[in-house]
């Protein structure tokens, strides 16, 4: 009854908010045409993207070198700073040495003082320990590991650990306390079947090498940073493949890859930092959570029940079934209280989550909770994201290809876009930014999506972009999600009082193929440059452009071919608007895949596209088009002329058809 009664007040509450928000929808023009377009100004935040020479140097003085040659139970010696006992090797003194051979059942410890720079040159290492890490870093300033060129090097752990008070936190196949550096040219192949494969808690870079990781949980962590400079890459995860976790300073929790190739199979997310993630370059192949046939949503546009049941068996994070009732608990994972004291409400910060979003149930399917397991563990989100980055995301280089169930690109912050080639299918969102998402080049495909592009502000000069979307293409601040209002998976934004939503077009060729609305932004709406085609949505519920009520629509330059449905269609608005713009429905359907071409009278074509779905409603734009003219649309064996009598020309009778402006003459929109 408690449940119940919990649940119509939570329902409740979303309706009061949902009516307070829908009060006063009427779009007027006037209002917000004078607001000039503004571009988004994510500004990249300053992290250490430098590698010292220390990092880089694989060589060493074999002369003054401790060498060890590990013979199973026992070992070989030559050389100071290092012994063997108790079945493991203890190395207690700063200097280099050369490791190689078997320990058949034990670790090798390093155990020095704070200030101790230390270099491990493996050459043809091979050690498994059933109870602990392989390699245990307890103590020293700076561990440096050198893979030899030409060696294979494995290290291995068991499912169990047997821990005290000084390693309770201890749970990866290599775990260091200390920075850490991996170089050389050789191989490692880690298999941790406890958890983790590498841990380091402080920074860890790497330069070089060849790097197998079989993971029950995590693959690779560096909590302060992880610097990647070179390398090649295969992380098999149960949770994260690789991640930086630190949240206590601004300064850390980066992750910065210069170059490497990545072969990423996580059960949660591939490559997350908590606060900047930067790609320069590289090559990378992310699968996260199953892929994208794991969607949030079903074929048939219902929410997918077991999206979100994602990671490893030592995840130790069990996701609620929706029928558990407020109170109880499962697994490691807290609910909210009989007084829901753990529930945030929807307000200006959260403006996108429904009414569904806050019953009981509904609840605990679309927030993250974390696992207290250990303490690496402590953040680990129940996400399954492919680039993930808690307050800043670059890509400016890289082949990037991703299938991903949940958004192949999130930040909680900001994104840019500059360069290199991104092939994306999601089983939830595209790229998501919480605040702005800024493309200025690259090559983006995102392949599958439920909705392409979205952030705050939505900004785009330059680049080759394609998406399809099962919903909206591009959206700027969120919007309806018109396949389900409660569905798994539905993102925030960065909102607050003053708030701007803009979706700003400047340059870039773009092609949209959405279900939703192809253009939506909850704010204005600006065309300023650029080569934009869109095949929009079939029913008569969505546009081929969309823009939020009190806000306007303007288009100043480049070309604009949107197809899509009669019902809800938009158009530009003639204040400031210098461009001509045509927003016409045709006598009858088209059906998709039929070439549309659009000549002036003199037979010129002005422009040419092939929607890929049926349509009946075009919107079109171009520096040829003037006023006066007659231009002829011709699809299939369907030909219709346009006179231009405006600088915003329209045939349509829908309440959004006249200037662009959802007060107009119907003003039921």
């Amino acid at each position: 009854m408690k449940y119940e009664i919990k649940k119509r007040l939570a329902m409740l509450l979303a309706l009061i908010i949902v009516l307070s928000a829908a009060s006063g929808c009427s779009k007027n023009e006037n209002s917000s045409s004078s607001s000039q377009s503004q571009n988004a100004s994510a500004t990249e935040a300053t992290i250490d993207t430098s590698f010292d020479a220390v990092d880089l140097d694989v060589g060493y003085d074999e002369s003054s070198s401790c060498a060890v040659v590990l013979n199973g139970g026992s070992a070989d010696i030559s050389g100071s700073g290092a012994e063997f006992t108790d079945g493991n090797l203890v190395i207690s003194a700063a200097g280099t040495y050369m490791l190689s051979g078997t320990v058949s059942d034990g670790q090798i410890i390093v155990d020095a003082d704070k200030e101790s720079d230390i270099k491990l040159v493996f050459k043809g290492v091979n050690v498994s320990c059933s109870d602990n890490s392989a390699l245990f870093v307890n103590k020293a300033n700076k561990v440096t590991i050198t893979l030899e060129a030409g060696s294979e090097n494995t290290l291995s752990d068991g499912t169990e650990y047997s821990l005290d008070e000084d390693t309770s936190n201890v749970d990866g196949a290599v775990f260091c306390r200390s920075d850490l550096t991996l170089n050389g040219s050789g191989s490692l192949n880690i298999t941790a079947n406890y958890k983790h494969g590498i841990v380091c808690k402080d920074d860890l870079v790497i330069v070089g090498g060849s790097y197998t990781v079989n993971a029950a949980s995590g693959g690779i962590y560096g909590k302060d940073s992880i610097k990647i400079n070179s390398g090649s890459f295969i992380v098999s995860a149960g949770t994260n493949g690789i991640k930086s976790s630190n949240t206590e300073s601004a300064d850390k929790g980066y992750i910065y890859i210069n170059d490497g190739t990545f072969d990423i199979t996580a059960g949660t997310d591939g490559i997350e930092a908590e606060s900047v993630l930067s790609v320069e370059n590289g090559t990378f192949n992310i699968v996260t959570g199953g892929g994208s046939d794991n969607a949030s949503m079903t074929s048939d546009g219902q929410p997918n029940g077991d999206w979100g049941n994602w990671g490893g068996r030592n995840n130790n994070m069990t996701p609620p079934d929706g029928k558990t009732v407020p109170g109880e608990s499962f697994g490691n994972m807290t609910p909210p209280d009989e007084n829901f004291k753990e529930m945030t409400p929807p307000d200006q910060q959260n403006s996108e989550i429904t009414a569904a979003a806050y019953t009981s149930e509904e609840y605990f399917t679309t927030v993250s909770y974390e696992s207290s397991d250990s303490d690496t563990d402590s953040s680990e989100s129940s996400s399954a994201k492919a680039l993930k980055a808690g307050s800043e995301l670059n890509i400016r280089g890289g082949e990037i290809t991703v299938d991903s169930s949940d958004d192949s690109v999130h930040c909680n912050g900001n994104i840019n876009i500059s360069g290199g080639t991104l092939s994306a299918k999601s089983g939830d969102d595209g790229v998501h930014a919480d605040g702005e998402l800024l493309i200025t080049g690259g090559t983006i495909n995102i392949e599958k999506s439920y909705e392409g592009l979205e952030g705050v502000t939505l900004t785009i000069s330059g680049g080759d972009i394609s998406v399809t979307a099962s919903d909206d293409g591009l959206n700027a601040g969120g919007g309806s999600d018109t396949g389900s209002s409660g569905r798994p998976g539905m993102d925030g934004f960065n909102t607050g009082s003053g708030t701007e939503y803009l979706l700003t077009i400047s340059g870039g060729t773009l092609k949209v193929n959405a279900s939703g609305d192809g253009l939506d932004s909850n704010g204005n709406l600006v065309i300023e440059g650029g080569e934009i085609y869109v095949s929009g949505p079939t029913n008569g519920g969505n546009g081929a452009i969309d823009y939020g009520d009190n806000a306007s629509a303007w288009i100043t330059g480049g070309t604009i071919a949107a197809f899509g449905s009669v019902g809800m269609e938009e158009s530009f608005g003639e204040n400031n608007s210098t461009q001509y713009s045509v927003l016409h429905n045709l006598s009858s359907t088209v059906s998709g895949d039929t070439e549309v071409v659009i000549t002036d009278s003199s037979g010129s074509v002005i422009l040419s596209y092939t929607p890929e779905k049926d349509w009946q409603s075009v919107v079109f734009s171009s520096p040829d088009i003037k006023d006066g003219e007659t231009y002829t649309i011709t699809a299939g064996s369907i030909s219709e002329t346009v006179t231009i009598d405006g600088i915003c020309t329209s045939n349509s009778t829908s309440a959004g058809g006249f200037g662009g402006g959802r007060g107009g003459a119907m003003g039921f929109r």
